[in-house]
């Protein structure tokens, strides 16, 4: 077991691992190399140019020269807070917004936790010292004497920690409360004041029923003409194209190609550009490297046209699944919101996901096989997380060194040299546990893929959900259980009280989680704004494949904030606070210190970094508030375990009801406000309706939503041959002649009518 020299030890580790990674961030930050790296979101929405472009100086094309900039490298820290929440709303949306929330709340809820908890509880826990009498059956350290364990049995001072669990809980519930109603307004108001938006005009309709005679089309127009013959206004057919996204890669890797020797002839109009035609370029006959690309893309051009007038043409292709329009918010949400057929599973609508947050793979799994899917995926998380536990009592190993001394002494000589034995038992338990769960979030993503949803947003609550369940079966639960049994595995062997010994020890793991909390959450959140892993692979990237603009802005595209991990990371934390406030409180401020560090950290991360893949209007917000909620409730139960094994009869029973009236919460606030996150007032859709239609009466809202939903495939088909018009109308275009030229609109005008084709119903 950690004691406080080895939490000293990992502190140490951790505060300077920090801080390395702090001054490295704020040096390569205002390098201009660097420059797309930790500012990428400025690039990507247009608000910020290469500093390179700025210098004539070589050298200071890479290395910033202006000294003054370095006596300022902190400025990133009130930059980060001066933009406001409104500011943030608009720059990146509502999910960022909420998300950055949910840390401002974890410091609501434990600043004045931990003062109190700090001031009263501390001063119980250390008088009396019953651990003292019990050092020799069981592992104890100094840390450990400071905490519930530490009260002898059947004490009168267990009401002060039953008080105390009971004012924690009002508080949670009450700033739970106010956030709810705050977030779920915000949502709303997010909604009405927010551009026309064509995910507001469109449901999605799945497991069309098959009719003979009739395509899906028909069908779908059939249905929905009859049932909502005011508001239906049209539909785009989904096509299972996913086979062509091979093709698709390949043309724009030709595109990228043609683009980079066009850009090298600018750059030296006086050489053309060649290639030799052999394998990979290596031999062969040398040849214009412009007109081999464009060749080689008209004959792809050719062959996916072919490819596509068989599918467009190919009934099996037109999958049961479609993007329904109407003309208005009123006419798409009562759609949305209700049965469309006395059969459930037939003619199924929901809410369509904005286009850019649709994952088009899903769309052709056959929706009678999403139970069978789930059901598969449950059994795989259930064995995920019992495989885990093998990794887990190998971590709770290293944490506690002196149960494993006890069983194997002749490891003892190795173990008890000093710094080894701090490093061991401060440090290398919660590096160990964070590499162990590196790859999990990327397994439960696949995993909740395979389940069938077609919105990114529900994939990553879904994967964010099961990593939740992981986080709390193994590295909660399943570090105190392996943890107890190590630490007393002496005393589980010879003595019977078995359920005594494990009371006492469940407070104990605090000092594991302490190390943990430095690696994962002061460690780990430096070096969240270092990216360093980003920087590596960006500049590789730009060494080694990025020819045009278009590949730099790939390599520096840097997604969004990954929710799936973040979100039940931040519920782990939650829920070891809130356990933990009253069994032993000198894990809160490690855990405050986490809050306040990461909410500056994500702050800047999302105003100058991060660009999210989609906006959920922050419909995440309902998983979180339930996971504090379950976070109450565990603690409720763990602390009336703990007393029971305390004999504390007299004052355990006052814990009953604490569980039932918190539950009794959590069913008001689903209620009074979950609708908000799962359908749209009516009402409100009527106004937006009127708001809409007083400010551009005149909006063809049809062609509006014309080719909202058409498959990325054909879009960025589409997009390519638009770009490749203008690119061949240049300087060197027109030295080819006019009839190259119009021989190459002749093959866009043929693409574009295969694009018609597959376009709005």
């Amino acid at each position: 077991m950690a004691t406080l020299a080895d939490i000293g030890v990992s502190a140490a580790i951790n505060i300077l691992t920090a801080f390395a990674f702090l001054l490295a961030f704020a040096f390569l930050r205002i390098q201009p190399i660097n420059d797309r790296i930790y500012f990428p979101k400025w690039y990507i929405t247009g608000g910020r140019t290469s500093p390179k472009k700025n210098t004539e100086n070589f050298v200071g094309k890479f290395v910033n020269l202006n000294f003054r900039t370095y006596l300022a490298f902190l400025d990133w820290m009130p930059q980060a807070i001066r933009m406001s929440e409104a500011e943030i709303i608009n720059h990146a949306g509502l999910d960022s917004a909420v998300f950055l929330r949910i840390y401002i709340i974890g410091l609501k809820i434990f600043v004045p936790v931990t003062v109190v908890t700090l001031l009263v509880l501390i001063p119980v826990n250390a008088w009396s010292g019953i651990l003292f009498f019990l050092k020799k059956d069981l592992v104890v350290s100094d840390i450990d004497k400071l905490s519930i364990s530490n009260v002898p049995p059947e004490s009168i001072r267990f009401f002060v920690h039953i008080a105390l669990e009971y004012l924690i809980t009002l508080w949670v519930c009450f700033l739970l409360y106010k956030e709810y109603d705050n977030i779920s307004t915000m949502r709303l108001h997010f909604f009405a004041s927010q551009e026309r938006r064509v995910e507001q005009f469109t449901v999605v309709v799945r497991n069309v029923p098959h009719t003979d005679g009739c395509s899906v089309a028909d069908s779908v127009d059939n249905f929905f003409q009859t049932n909502h013959p005011d508001h239906y206004i049209g539909h785009q057919a989904v096509y299972d194209a996913n086979k062509f996204t091979g093709l698709m890669r390949k043309r724009n890797r030709l595109q990228n190609g043609l683009e980079y020797y066009q850009l090298e002839y600018e750059k030296h109009p006086d050489k053309k550009p060649t290639i030799k035609t052999g394998l990979c370029g290596l031999w062969g006959h040398k040849v214009d490297a412009i007109e081999c690309y464009r060749h080689m893309i008209a004959e792809l051009d050719e062959i996916m046209i072919s490819e596509r007038q068989k599918l467009i043409k190919d009934p099996k292709c037109i999958l049961p699944v479609a993007f329904l329009s109407f003309n208005s918010h009123w006419g798409a949400s009562v759609c949305a919101q209700t049965h469309q057929s006395k059969n459930p599973t037939l003619w199924v609508t929901s809410w369509a996901p904005e286009p850019r947050d649709v994952y088009w793979e899903n769309l052709s799994i056959p929706f009678v096989s999403l139970s069978i899917r789930k059901l598969i995926v449950l059994s795989l998380v259930f064995a995920l997380i019992f495989f885990y536990m093998i990794p887990i009592a190998f971590v709770q190993s290293l944490a506690n060194l002196e149960g494993l001394e006890r069983v194997v002494p002749f490891l003892r000589p190795v173990i008890e040299l000093k710094f080894i034995k701090s490093f061991l038992q401060g440090f290398l338990p919660g590096l160990a546990l964070k590499l162990f769960l590196y790859i999990v979030p990327a397994i439960l993503m696949i995993m909740s893929k395979t389940e069938g949803c077609i919105a990114l947003s529900t994939l990553e609550q879904k994967a964010a959900s099961k990593y939740y369940y992981f986080m709390l079966v193994n590295v909660f639960l399943g570090s105190i259980v392996t943890g107890a049994a190590f630490e007393q595995l002496n005393s589980f062997l010879r003595q019977p009280p078995i359920p005594r010994t494990i009371g006492i020890a469940i407070p104990m793991k605090a000092t594991f989680f302490m190390t943990f909390i430095m690696v994962d959450g002061w460690a780990g959140i430096a070096s969240e704004i270092l990216r360093l892993k980003a920087m590596v692979l960006y500049h590789l990237k730009n060494m080694t494949i990025v020819k045009t603009e278009r590949d730099r802005g790939k390599a520096m595209d840097p997604g969004g904030v990954d929710y799936k991990q973040t979100i039940p990371n931040l519920q782990l934390y939650f829920l070891l606070g809130i356990v933990y406030a009253v069994v032993s409180p000198v894990l809160l401020p490690f855990i405050l210190i986490f809050f306040a560090f990461a909410y500056l950290v994500y702050r800047h991360q999302i105003i100058n970094v991060y660009n999210q893949q989609y906006e959920s209007a922050a419909a995440f917000w309902p998983h979180v508030h339930n996971r504090i909620i379950a976070s109450l409730i565990i603690s409720h139960f763990l602390l009336a375990g703990l007393l029971s094994t305390k004999k504390a009869a007299k004052s355990t029973p006052l814990l009953a009801i604490l569980p039932i009236l918190t539950y009794a919460f959590h069913k008001y606030c689903q209620r009074r406000f979950e609708p908000a996150f799962r359908q749209y007032p009516l009402e409100e859709a009527m106004a937006k309706d009127l708001l809409e239609k007083n400010t551009e009466p005149d909006l063809n809202i049809k062609a509006y939503l014309a080719d909202a939903y058409l498959h990325p495939i054909f879009q960025s088909f589409e997009k390519e041959e638009q770009e490749l018009v203008e690119v061949r109308v240049d300087k060197q275009q027109t030295q080819l002649g006019s009839s190259t030229l119009s021989m190459h609109i002749e093959d866009v005008e043929d693409i574009l009518d295969v694009i018609s084709e597959v376009g709005y119903e």
